[in-house]
């Protein structure tokens, strides 16, 4: 790995977790006196990245959304990588999918009812239940509690796999989990860029993000290893992964120091893993999901992002407690930075499709 270490404006890198997540900048510096970072965001480290993360295998798994997206009582239609897609529940509550429109003259399936776990057409009444039936195939779905995925085997060409690759997260009894969905457009692999290059955020997002350091990056010939697992604190030699000290803002001068790795375990997902300071052991999962072209031609991709928040103080019980309060608040911060996250992702597509992007 390249190690990249200079102290940042408070000192070096986070403290482990004590009696008080908060901490107090020394000196704050205003954002155009901050460090310039452009020449450490080698713009061949980043590619190699990206190129190593799209040959991972994703078994043709695509993120539809949260876990919690189709309804009990009607379906949900999606149009993924181009496919169109329905998704209902069975009368036991579980998720099937399969192609969006009926096998016998081709009705939207997402308009049609769902009766007691089947889905009828509302044309002319065909009723799915799950099962393949005139034609009708269905895809398989996994829900890992938090997202819901589908498996296009057709649309991924790839050697399929039984389970999409899901990295490790907080145990679902002591964490909050939220997810958030914004469209822009982009491709995928706008997306995962994005993500791979940590040195924009207190430029990008300063209202967020401050004293950020990357601390380790993979060189171009990193070795494709561990890229799926959590970093250890401090041990990231030969993983493939962006390794940040950086604080988040609160108020004024308050700040959470953490330790943050990002990795790509696979094509269309980066993961952000909180190995030090408040919130270790917590997760953010950044999923892009190819949809289906706008009216101009342009491609049109969802960011599904999943945030699942842990910590081991005692006041973390009330925030668990709060839950459905605390997730609205949440899935907000994460759609602000991706509000501007898109607009990176957006313009790095149209120079890439114009032949405009550097090198």
């Amino acid at each position: 790995m390249n190690e990249d270490r200079r102290p940042d404006g408070d000192g070096g890198s986070p403290p482990a977790n004590g009696r008080f997540p908060l901490r107090l900048r020394r000196a704050p510096v205003s954002w155009e006196r901050q460090r310039p970072t452009w020449r450490d965001a080698s713009p061949g480290v980043i590619a190699a990245a990206l190129k190593r993360a799209q040959a991972r295998p994703s078994g043709n798994w695509y993120v539809v959304g949260s876990s919690g997206c189709v309804p009990a009582d009607r379906p949900l239609g999606r149009l993924v990588a181009g496919a169109e897609v329905v998704l209902w529940r069975g009368e036991d509550g579980s998720v099937r999918a399969g192609a969006g429109s009926c096998p016998h003259l081709g009705a939207p399936l997402k308009d049609s009812r769902v009766r007691c776990g089947t889905l009828v057409c509302h044309w002319h009444g065909l009723a799915l239940d799950g099962g393949p039936f005139a034609g009708w195939e269905p895809y398989p779905v996994h829900d890992d509690g938090v997202l819901l995925w589908v498996r296009l085997d057709r649309v991924g060409g790839e050697e399929p796999l039984e389970r999409p690759v899901v990295p490790p997260r907080p145990d679902p009894v002591s964490s909050v989990a939220a997810v958030c969905t914004v469209v822009g457009r982009c491709e995928p692999e706008d997306v995962v860029a994005n993500r791979l290059d940590p040195w924009h955020g207190a430029w990008f997002h300063p209202y967020s993000f401050v004293d950020l350091t990357v601390v380790g990056s993979p060189g171009p010939q990193a070795a494709d290893r561990d890229h799926s697992g959590v970093a250890g604190e401090d041990d990231h030699a030969g993983e493939d992964a962006f390794v940040v000290d950086v604080s988040f803002k609160v108020a004024g001068r308050a700040v959470v120091p953490v330790r943050a790795v990002f990795t790509a375990p696979e094509p269309r997902t980066v993961v952000m893993h909180i190995t030090r300071g408040e919130g270790e052991g917590s997760v953010v999962e950044t999923h892009a999901t190819p949809l289906a072209p706008d009216a101009s031609g342009r491609p049109r991709t969802a960011v599904v992002e999943a945030v699942v928040a842990a910590s081991d103080r005692r006041g973390f019980a009330v925030a668990r407690a709060a839950a459905p309060a605390l997730r609205p608040l949440m899935r907000a911060a994460a759609g602000r930075l991706w509000r501007d996250d898109l607009a990176y992702a957006e313009r790095r597509w149209t120079l890439r499709s114009t032949g405009r992007f550097p090198g």
